[in-house]
């Protein structure tokens, strides 16, 4: 290739680059030149084929071409650029940027503790996988309870009697092995059940389970405990009821409701125009369950409760499915 040639090839690839109208089009021309397959590059290679005493004048012309063609290209862009910012009308609001929401089962979870906190109960914890041992017998649960079946439970080894627990009951026994009483705490957490899904129910959810074990503890204070709780939850109007009801760790045991926020106990179509709705279960702690921890049934009483927070958190938002609680929809999710 003659000089005069790669002269003229330098001239139409700089004026090609000069006549670059968008920043497409500059940057098209940036990997048609400079790119490691573009023109420039290509030129470099013919090197070669020139003759002896011009190689010098042809690199020469080359490394500059080069030079000036990104220098070229990065003038266009940034002249693109500032271009651009000078359009921005700096008097127009700013964009709202989306952010994420608390979801409303863990605003409910917390608020939940917070209540119980003021009225002096602390939040225990403890393992998700459990033996029949927690769960069951030492709950006062009999063999031939339906709970027991694989109907109803999730095993995870049933040779090793290992399950998912289906309440947090467990961690009750577990705080009451290894201290002392008087005991006040609650035990929210995950439990898991061989559930069918539907609007009420899920195979995981949450529950809240409460214990308060002293001397003379009555199941007046249980009465007290609850309403107050309810009344934080759902406003002073709130009124609470108790049915007699049967459980095996209980006795005697009952089933709390209390009036439907929505009618406020006139009746509707939420509560089935009861003007009530049920909302956990309660007693008074077996003195079977004190003497399986080693806690002295003669000297101590105690009431226990569950309450699903699912359940509170679908009253307290209008929820009227519970799979929407966990389907992570934003249409749903951005409402809280």
């Amino acid at each position: 290739m003659k000089i005069d040639k790669l002269k003229q090839i330098r001239d139409n690839i700089l004026e090609e680059i000069k006549n670059s109208q968008t920043l497409e089009i500059i940057e098209a021309n940036r990997i048609k030149f400079l790119s490691k397959k573009g023109e420039i590059p290509e030129l470099f290679s013919k090197i070669r084929e020139v003759a002896n005493e011009e190689k010098k004048e042809f690199g020469k012309i080359l490394n500059k071409l080069r030079e000036e063609a990104y220098d070229l290209i990065n003038n266009l862009k940034s002249s693109f650029n500032n271009t651009e910012e000078d359009k921005i009308d700096l008097s127009l609001p700013g964009r709202n940027i989306p952010v994420g929401k608390y979801h409303p089962l863990y605003k409910m979870r917390d608020e939940i503790k917070q209540i119980f906190r003021q009225m002096g109960f602390s939040v225990a914890t403890g393992p998700e996988i459990e033996t029949e041992y927690y769960i069951f017998d030492a709950l006062n649960m009999p063999e031939w309870h339906p709970a027991r079946k694989i109907t109803d439970s999730l095993y995870v080894d049933k040779d090793s009697q290992l399950l998912l627990r289906t309440e947090t009951s467990s961690v009750q026994i577990r705080t009451m092995e290894k201290t002392d009483p008087p005991y006040r705490i609650i035990c929210p957490g995950r439990v898991y059940r061989n559930e069918k899904e539907n609007a009420t129910h899920t195979a995981m959810f949450m529950h809240c389970e409460g214990l308060y074990v002293d001397e003379n503890v009555s199941f007046a204070e249980l009465k007290g405990t609850l309403l107050a709780f309810f009344k934080v939850l759902y406003g002073n109007e709130t009124k609470v009821r108790f049915r007699p009801h049967y459980f095996p760790f209980t006795e005697p045991s009952a089933e709390v409701d209390v009036t439907c926020f929505k009618c406020g106990g006139k009746g509707c179509s939420l509560c089935k125009n009861s003007g009530w709705i049920e909302l956990g279960g309660c007693g008074m702690v077996h003195p079977k369950l004190l003497e399986n921890v080693g806690v002295d049934s003669e000297k101590y009483t105690g009431f226990a409760f569950g309450l699903g927070i699912e359940r509170l958190t679908m009253l307290k938002y209008g929820i009227n499915d519970i799979r929407d609680i966990y389907e992570n929809d934003l249409r749903f999710l951005e409402q809280f």
